[in-house]
């Protein structure tokens, strides 16, 4: 089984729980029978993403993920993906829910995209907001805290 691994850029942030969100996802992974080869998972600061935003996909918008899939084969997940902490702290805050939960949504977010799915139609994110909820509520008890 491949390694997820998580960097920082241009933000101090430490993954509280590391090894469980690690198993978390390798579990989501496994259960919709794709095979893990690596995710880096780089947590940085709005401006540092939205460089990237503008400069890899010509969106000139703040967003709190983006997934590169650099998968070779189907059935494969080998990805980077660059997560905005600030992003997630006004989401959590306005939206009501802790940084935590806001945190882990966002990461299961982006390989649930790997595994497939997308949320540009209403429709699809819709399904894509339910499995979210599904793979959130399936942590263990001590991420949940």
């Amino acid at each position: 089984m491949g390694e997820i691994t998580f960097f920082t850029e241009d933000i101090s942030f430490d993954v509280q729980h590391e090894e469980q969100v690690k198993e978390w996802i390798q579990s989501v992974i496994k259960k919709f029978d794709f095979e893990l080869i690596g995710v880096n998972y780089i947590l940085c600061s709005d401006e540092y993403l939205h460089k990237i935003n503008v400069e890899y996909l010509d969106h000139d918008t703040y967003t709190d993920i983006i997934t590169f899939d650099n998968s070779e084969y189907e059935n494969e997940i080998e990805s980077d993906i660059f997560v905005s902490i600030d992003r997630i702290k006004e989401n959590a805050s306005t939206i009501g829910t802790s940084e935590t939960d806001e945190f882990h949504r966002v990461l299961i977010h982006g390989i649930l995209h790997l595994l497939g799915f997308k949320d540009k139609s209403d429709e699809e994110a819709k399904k894509m907001r339910a499995l979210e909820d599904e793979q959130l509520a399936s942590r263990s008890s001590g991420l949940t805290q």
